[in-house]
């Protein structure tokens, strides 16, 4: 259920305490300097009256005076404004990058699996850069806004009372409803557009990563009309956001002029009666008509806001999300020598995957799991590693609860390697080195050895310097799995959980990997995997029955 536009502001203004403030003198200063604005108008009318002949309270050379003082202090005023706005915009953007990918690293990674990536990188990106406008040309604005007509409602009224309620009401109108009513209409609009575009990020993802397939199989122009198809229905949600600011504005400029109009005939109403002088009728008038630029702001705040505030729901959406497994703090360090599954069960909402499952893991051993795809051996081990939680049953780590241990004691007790080796657009060096960050090239060479890649490294003209491009794609399927089972080989952990370590390399070194499995020490191993071969070096093997581990 999507939440209203105020509680969106209400979300986001949580998050500016810490530089409240910063804010406050934003506040200020945007009133200072709109009150110097105005004033310029009420003066040079003043002014004008003045030497016309009127009764005007200052003198001319006075409102002369104030004319320059008043232009000058504006500039300041406004430049002190926007620096302390865009300070918390910027300062403010840089906190919610940091809370953002704090809830990404705690949502990571069952939260994760199967996300709209395009989308997550259109929030990352655009969604809290969006947020500036709300920052930095949001905030201080309708607090300016609804000061300055105060303000400006007290000395219309000390004129005239009927006069100053004709500016009340234009106020609110021009400031309020115009521009909640024009939010209204395109709120969903706004959510939308913003989930479209991060559709049309996801296909364009898409598309780069999967070319040579599209181009192999004839199917790039039918992914072209995908994309046209997206942007188009993008195209036409973007039309609608307009046509409704270009409404605003036209509906915003006809109020302004017709509450002008009003308050010119009410004004000269109540001189025509002698209840009012010709030079307070004048300057009522000319204080409202010089007056509605703050409140126009306001109402020009409702087209972006559409934007914003579907922006803003979207990372708020995110960081209010609640992790599948939240993280141990405050629970107990192991030293890892054993582990134990009783009566295990776990299922993806209603499928059971695993089911009644109790295997011992004694220390120093080689347990291989042998089954079809599907049959529970991957969930197994992410099980192990806690990235989901059991549904019953017991999974036990050194005679502790996998809950009760703190996680990052158990992710230092375990290395895992999975079927699908993800690589950073570095060198092959320093994706193996992600295993350990302060390791030796020693211990890097070392490691590669023992995963078969040491040799493959040293035919590059850089070696271990060499960059492997996004995603691994200068290398082969076998290459990439060598640098993931050198990682786990690198991390040193006393548990090892290899997911079909061995599926992507040829026999060769297929052996060379297992005769370092095997001659491994202090190390306790589970080895998954399909194909009976790879799980030879295993002192137990457990088979799935019925297609799952039971």
């Amino acid at each position: 259920m999507r939440r209203s536009g105020i509680k969106i502001m209400a979300g986001l203004i949580g998050l500016i305490q810490p530089l409240l403030h910063f804010m406050f003198m934003a506040i200020f200063l945007g009133v200072m300097g709109y009150l110097c604005s105005i004033s310029l108008t009420i003066l040079g009318t003043s002014a004008a009256m003045k030497i016309l002949g009127f009764e005007v309270y200052f003198s001319l050379k006075t409102i002369l005076t104030l004319l320059i003082l008043f232009a000058v202090l504006r500039g300041f005023f406004r430049y002190g404004e926007q620096s302390c706005n865009h300070y918390i915009a910027f300062k403010l953007l840089a906190i919610i990058r940091d809370k953002v990918f704090r809830a990404l690293r705690c949502l990571c990674p069952a939260k994760l699996e199967g996300r709209n990536k395009g989308n997550l990188i259109s929030i990352i990106t655009e969604d809290i850069e969006l947020l500036e406008v709300f920052y930095a040309h949001t905030i201080s604005p309708i607090a300016i806004g609804i000061i300055t007509s105060i303000l400006f409602v007290i000395f219309i009224g000390s004129l005239s009372p009927i006069l100053g309620a004709i500016a009340a009401v234009s106020y609110f109108c021009v400031g309020a409803i115009i521009p909640l009513r024009n939010g209204k209409k395109i709120k969903n609009i706004g959510m939308d557009y913003r989930n479209t575009i991060g559709n049309l990020n996801s296909s364009f993802l898409e598309s780069l990563r999967g070319l040579d397939e599209l181009i192999q199989y004839g199917q790039t122009v039918t992914r072209l009309h995908e994309i046209n198809d997206i942007t188009k229905v993008l195209s036409d949600k973007q039309k609608k956001l307009k046509d409704a600011e270009g409404f605003t504005k036209a509906i915003t400029e006809i109020a302004i002029l017709a509450f002008t109009a009003i308050m010119l005939f009410s004004a000269m109403t109540l001189f025509s009666k002698g209840i009012l002088s010709f030079e307070k009728s004048l300057l009522a008038t000319v204080t409202l008509m010089s007056s509605f630029g703050p409140v126009v702001a306001l109402s020009n705040l409702s087209n972006n806001l559409a934007h914003t505030l579907a922006s803003g729901e979207r990372v708020l959406s995110l960081l209010e999300e609640t992790p599948e497994v939240v993280e141990k703090t405050d629970g107990k360090d192991i030293i890892f020598y054993d582990a134990q599954c009783k009566n295990l069960t776990f299922g993806y909402g209603e499928e059971k995957i695993l089911e009644n499952l109790s295997i011992d893991i004694p220390n120093g051993n080689i347990i291989g799991i042998h089954g079809k795809s599907g049959c529970g051996k991957s969930t197994l081990l992410k099980l192990l590693m806690r990235f989901w939680d059991k549904s019953t049953g017991s999974i036990t780590l050194s005679d502790t609860e996998i809950e009760e241990i703190n996680t990052k004691s158990l992710r230092n007790s375990e290395s895992y390697c999975t079927q699908e080796t993800y690589l950073f657009h570095d060198t092959i060096g320093n994706n193996i080195r992600l295993a350990k960050a302060d390791s030796t090239q020693e211990e890097i060479i070392t490691a590669a050895k023992k995963a078969a890649l040491h040799d493959f490294v040293e035919t590059l003209p850089k070696g271990y310097d060499t960059s492997i491009g996004e995603l691994g794609d200068k290398l082969s399927g076998g290459e990439k799995q060598r640098i993931g089972l050198a990682r786990a080989f690198l991390s040193g952990a006393p548990f090892m959980l290899l997911d079909e370590p061995t599926s992507n390399l040829d026999s060769l070194n297929e052996g060379i990997i297992l005769k370092s499995l095997y001659e491994a020490k202090n190390v306790t191993i589970l080895l998954v995997s399909h194909r009976k071969s790879t799980l030879g070096i295993a002192s137990k093997i457990i088979s799935a029955e019925r297609g799952r581990l039971s």
